[in-house]
Order: C-alpha cells, then sequence, then structure tokens
C-alpha cells in the first residue's frame, strides 16, 4: 500500500517550469489565474512549447472566459515589454524581467514568439473541465 501526502506548497511563478501535468489549487483570490496566464506566457516565451500545445482547463464557464481573457492579457503585455529588454529587467514585473534577463538576442527570439502566440491564440485549449471531457 502506498500512501501520498499532499501539504501545500509555495509557488514561484518565476521558479524553475513545472514538467507534465501541473495542479494549481487553492482558494479564491490567491492569484491561480495569474499564475497560469504567467506560466503560460513563460512556456510560450521560452521555447517549451507553443500555445496550441498547452492545455489549460478550469471549472466554470465564467471562470474560463476570466482566464482566457488574462492569458491573452499577459501574452500582449509581455511580448510589448520585451520591446525594451533594458527596462522590462529593471521594472517591477518579475515574470517579465525573468523573460527579459536574458541576451537581447534571445530577448528578440522570445518576442517573436510571444506574437505568434497571439496571431494563433484562437487555438489555445482553454476549457471547462466538462467542455475538454466533451
Amino acid at each position: 500500500m502506498t500512501a501520498v501526502l499532499s501539504r501545500p506548497i509555495a509557488f514561484d511563478v518565476c521558479g524553475d517550469l513545472p514538467s507534465g501535468t501541473t495542479v494549481l489549487e487553492a482558494s479564491a483570490g490567491t492569484g491561480k489565474t495569474f499564475t497560469i496566464a504567467a506560466l503560460a506566457a513563460r512556456y510560450v516565451a521560452e521555447g517549451h512549447a507553443r500555445l496550441p500545445e498547452l492545455l489549460l482547463v478550469t471549472f466554470g464557464r465564467d471562470a474560463t472566459q476570466e482566464l482566457r481573457e488574462r492569458v491573452r492579457e499577459r501574452l500582449v503585455s509581455a511580448e510589448r515589454g520585451l520591446r525594451d529588454p533594458a527596462t522590462a529587467r529593471a521594472g517591477t514585473d518579475s515574470v517579465l524581467a525573468l523573460l527579459a534577463g536574458v541576451p537581447d538576442a534571445e530577448v528578440a527570439v522570445r518576442r517573436r514568439r510571444l506574437t505568434a502566440a497571439l496571431a494563433e491564440f484562437d487555438a489555445a485549449t482553454i476549457a471547462t473541465t466538462h467542455q475538454f471531457c466533451g
């Protein structure tokens, strides 16, 4: 018999990217949507996945719409922020600073990936659990 213990852990959105399936579970208002949007931007910008390769699932229709909007907003703000890498590095947005914290040539590549993600945003799978299973 194997027991699996689950304990809450602090999640660092600027830490190592999770691999495999990742479940974020927390109370309302704790930053889940912010974290998911930031992770989506990082996976795309850093070249780990294209947006259509990510599966973002939440529970209700309203939450799905909110997640869709916030992911798009995060992609837009990251793409715009990377237009000026020096300002991004010095700014207060830790995710943007992380994305800009590479040589300028790589920042340009990351920005192009974000631009491509925005162009194919409608292909993103952001759905309720029920929609995904259907």
